[in-house]
């Protein structure tokens, strides 16, 4: 059998792990493994114990590796996506110090906002960075950690993301890739180094706890000895630097090169691009990330995709294809019901203390169809915001191609093409950052044996589309969709000041 390679992708919702055969990219053997939330928590705060995820990823390698049937020996490297921003504190044991605050986490707008006053306002922190600072990217957690937590700040010796600190444990380095990194709020991503004003900022002893940017072509490390022999893996199986999920996801969907967009619908939703170059986005909104080949990753995260119709499917107790039905029979614009879907608060636009709105509702529309499709479009509308955005910073998409449990969905995926006015197409493997975690521990392995290795052949040997989920647009419902993206942000722009005074009520 042909060297093979495992991609795990640590998420909010639990983890997936993958083996995949080199060169073909056949999946051999999957397994995943739920994750819970810390509860109780309010306030805005979203936390994981990481041992969760410990537990996960190593119940889910052994688990996939006995389902692919292949051996111990066969098996040559393993590569990590991790959940973005996430906060690992690690004192100088390497035990963590506190749950980790997530991507999600809103309880620290306080200390973003204070953050920016400290170097000098936004735009100078874009010039600093590249990037803005909304509440969810890990800068703000630590200063948040250094006041609200005192004691605990005192214990800290390292800075970690989830997927860095999966890593760890599975070799014993502490280290980062610019990729992941660059989603920190620390990190300069036009020159790929910390942005020493910023740690400055919230400490002027931060960067000892911050560890090495190691390139994402070449391997971390081996294995460790005690937890390659508890998986059942040998000694010398190679671990990849991994990334961020929407690195991994953009590996894992072939978007690697000029044209190609990737939507990723999860809890949240996530729309990015290859660039040669960063993209600085002014007023903040799009995300100047590196991504994990050695390029860039312009980037629109939002906070409520699945969120939405998860939420219309508890309510109404249907199942997925019970959605989908009501949802198709009603017309595009789901006449005239709008769903603002800030059930989380929101990231583009940056409204931490968003709500969910339905406006326009009516006697005819308050029907489950109707909060189906609405609920559908809310979300697909609000990556059409972002998607619009990377437009005016010269990103020009010629195919959009969906990951996530939400592009299982064909009327999901018809609202995206005529919302994004652009084909839209699933893949063969609707998992694509395991397999994108996969593919580039493929990567670091051949680089490691001398043989030079190219990811973006990798990558198009590995990634294929799936022909049957192709949708195109409409050229009425595309019309129809852009007057509605134009009433979705006149919405958000009238209500960012209500919002505000909502959340003042408590």
């Amino acid at each position: 059998m042909a060297d093979c390679f495992i991609g795990v992708d640590s998420g909010t919702q639990g983890t997936k792990t993958l083996v995949v055969q080199g060169k073909t990219g056949k999946i051999l053997g999957s397994a995943s493994a739920p994750h819970v939330m810390v509860e109780g928590l309010g306030g805005g705060a979203m936390e994981q114990e990481p041992r969760i995820w410990i537990a996960a990823l190593e119940r889910t390698i052994k688990q996939a590796v006995k389902a692919s049937g292949v051996r111990a020996d066969e098996i040559k490297a393993i590569g990590v996506s991790g959940q973005q921003h996430g906060f690992v504190p690690l004192d100088e044991d390497g035990e963590v110090i506190r749950p980790a605050k997530l991507w999600c986490d809103t309880s620290t707008v306080a200390e973003a906002d204070l953050l920016l006053k400290k170097v000098g306002g936004r735009e100078e922190f874009i010039r600093l960075t590249g990037n803005g600072l909304p509440a969810g990217f890990t800068a703000s957690k630590i200063l948040w950690l250094k006041q609200k937590e005192p004691k605990n700040y005192a214990r800290l010796a390292t800075v970690l993301l989830p997927h860095d600190y999966l890593n760890f444990h599975l070799t014993g380095k502490r280290a980062m890739e610019a990729g992941d990194a660059s989603g920190t709020g620390l990190f300069d991503t036009k020159t790929r180094n910390w942005a020493s004003a910023v740690l400055e900022a919230i400490d002027p002893g931060l960067s000892k706890a911050l560890p090495a940017i190691r390139p994402s072509s070449q391997p971390l490390g081996e294995i460790s000895l005690t937890v390659g022999k508890r998986l059942g893996l040998a000694a010398d199986t190679l671990v990849s630097t991994g990334g961020g999920d929407n690195m991994m996801g953009a590996i894992g969907t072939g978007n690697i090169r000029p044209g190609i967009v990737t939507a990723s619908l999860g809890t949240s939703g996530t729309i990015y691009a290859y660039s040669t170059r960063p993209t600085i986005d002014p007023a903040g909104e799009v995300a100047a990330f590196c991504d994990s080949t050695g390029a860039w990753l312009p980037l629109v995260c939002t906070m409520n995709v699945t969120v939405a119709t998860e939420i219309i499917k508890s309510l109404l107790k249907l199942n997925n294809e019970q959605l989908t039905k009501l949802a198709a029979a009603v017309p595009a614009g789901s006449d005239g019901l709008v769903l603002l879907p800030y059930f989380n608060g929101e990231r583009v636009p940056d409204l931490p203390l968003g709500k969910g709105v339905w406006f326009g509702a009516t006697s005819r529309n308050m029907t489950p169809g109707h909060l189906a499709r609405a609920a559908m479009e809310g979300a697909a509308l609000g990556l059409g915001y972002g998607l619009n955005r990377l437009r005016d910073l010269g990103i020009r998409p010629k195919q959009i191609r969906v990951t996530g449990g939400g592009s299982t969905n064909p009327v999901w995926r018809q609202i995206l093409a005529d919302v994004f006015d652009c084909e839209v197409i699933g893949l063969q493997t609707a998992e694509g950052a395991a397999l994108g975690a996969a593919i580039q521990a493929e990567w670091a392995y051949l680089n490691h044996k001398g043989l030079k290795a190219r990811i973006h052949e990798l990558a198009d040997e590995v990634v294929k589309v799936d022909p049957s989920t192709l949708a195109k647009p409409d050229r009425a419902r595309v019309k129809r969709y852009r007057g509605l993206q134009d009433l979705h942000t006149a919405l958000f722009k009238n209500l960012t000041p209500l919002f505000t005074k909502h959340a003042a009520l408590g």
